[in-house]
């Protein structure tokens, strides 16, 4: 049997956690410092199933929604920048998707690191367009909506019989999830820690199965997205994704709604 060196996992956070922060690595000065830098960095940072740029979507969302330092935050963002792994504004209507799926104080969380790190990188501001920047028929935008969820959530949605149905037809369907700045799969990963937190049953399920059914997130890299997401929300919580996760894989798998029994 090959005996793994400490030395080496030491070396290994370290080195890792450089690269993925854009700063120099801190050597731990506790206990819990050095959990960080030999399981976190050493082990999950530096695992293949799961691309660099899906692990800082769902670093920064568990970050700004787990009780992260800023400090942590701004790590995230920073080292999204400095790997071109995200763009500023990329990471401007992530902080927007995320306020929508946990609220806008966790996106605002996000928001303000983004700025934090942008005036630190001296950057110009994101060029984005805004929410919407013309009158709009409130049919079209119906319309619209109820076409975009049928697409990202691989079923067709039923009437918008009250204001928070509406709100998500008209606003997060019809408006935020057609922005096209931020590519689906990357809001894939924001969505899923977002529904993950609520604790909600038919989101976490929905969502979960949306994810595989549309093609944007691969049965693997969904497991690995369970441990990336334990290490910030705990692994009561991580296990939870893990049933679940396991079911929508066997369903989608068989061509199977994600409500079937």
């Amino acid at each position: 049997m090959t005996l793994l060196d400490p030395k080496d996992r030491n070396a290994a956070g370290l080195a890792c956690e450089a690269e993925s922060t854009g700063r120099p690595a801190k050597e731990p000065a506790t206990l819990l410092e050095e959990s960080w830098r030999d399981f976190i960095w050493a082990e999950v940072w530096t695992r293949p199933g799961l691309p660099r740029r899906a692990r800082y979507l769902v670093a920064m969302a568990t970050a700004a929604t787990c009780g992260l330092e800023d400090s942590q935050i701004d790590d995230f963002v920073r080292g999204a920048l400095a790997n071109r792994e995200l763009t500023l504004e990329e990471l401007r209507e992530g902080a927007l998707h995320l306020a929508v799926y946990s609220g806008w104080g966790n996106g605002g969380r996000l928001d303000r690191a983004i700025t934090r790190v942008a005036g630190e990188l001296d950057l110009p501001p994101a060029e984005l367009p805004p929410i919407c920047p013309e009158p709009w028929d409130p049919q079209v935008r119906n319309d619209r909506g109820h076409a975009e969820f049928d697409k990202v959530m691989t079923f067709p949605p039923g009437p918008p019989k009250t204001p928070y149905l509406e709100g998500i037809n008209n606003f997060v369907f019809g408006e935020m999830w057609c922005r096209r700045t931020l590519d689906e799969p990357s809001r894939r990963w924001i969505t899923l820690v977002g529904v993950c937190e609520s604790g909600a049953e038919i989101p976490i399920r929905s969502h979960i199965h949306a994810a595989m059914a549309s093609g944007n997130c691969k049965p693997e890299e969904m497991l690995e997205f369970v441990l990336q997401y334990g290490t910030h929300a705990g692994w009561p919580k991580a296990s939870r994704m893990q049933g679940v996760i396991l079911e929508m894989i066997d369903k989608v798998a068989k061509g199977l709604p994600w409500h079937a029994k």
